[in-house]
């Protein structure tokens, strides 16, 4: 049996073709976790644009600095989606202290608020994204489909009591996108700084 702390072995072979420069590592990386950096930095932006230009930000980083990411430190996709959110907060931020020196309306803790809840949004799509299939299916019978326990149970086939512990599981998962730091944003993962 592997290690515990051991990466998997997909996100340390992938860094070493990085690392040797192989184009073709990131274009194999880019069509696995495209969908997710551009999901999570739209969803804090709010803009399609500026969603990929932070796309095409963080796979430049990765291409740059693939040292950066510390397999014992987690997954490679953790590790991606963590550098995504910094890009993006920062690139808001930017954005909206400038149009608040501009003579914008607000202020900042109207700007920090947004943020906060960019963060938020952004982290539950991660966890909805990355939670188990089972537990995932469960919860978007419940809440897209307005399914009950039973009717989440009879459509998944399982007992009315595992529906029950998956869509518990799924919720205590979701609860935990309102984690954050002292600053309002997800704490940071190892080299994604």
């Amino acid at each position: 049996m592997a290690k515990k702390d051991a990466p998997p072995r997909w996100d340390r072979k992938m860094q070493q073709r990085l690392a040797r420069g192989e184009a073709a590592a990131l274009g194999e990386l880019y069509d696995r976790f495209a969908s997710l950096v551009h999901g999570l930095a739209h969803r804090v932006l709010g803009d399609e644009r500026a969603a990929d230009g932070i796309t095409r930000e963080v796979f430049a980083h990765v291409w740059e600095n693939p040292e950066a990411y510390d397999p014992k430190q987690g997954p490679l996709r953790s590790w991606v989606a963590t550098l995504t959110h910094r890009l993006a907060v920062q690139r808001l931020r930017t954005t909206e202290t400038a149009a608040l020196a501009r003579g914008g309306t607000g202020g900042t803790e109207e700007l920090e608020s947004k943020v906060r809840r960019a963060s938020v949004a952004a982290r539950a799509d991660y966890i909805v994204t990355s939670m188990p299939t089972p537990l995932r299916a469960a919860l978007e019978l419940a809440y897209f489909q307005r399914r009950d326990y039973r009717q989440t149970a009879a459509d998944l086939g399982v007992t009315e009591d595992e529906a029950r512990r998956r869509l518990r599981l799924g919720l205590q998962l979701l609860s935990t996108a309102h984690d954050t730091g002292p600053s309002g944003t997800p704490p940071e993962y190892g080299g994604a700084r």
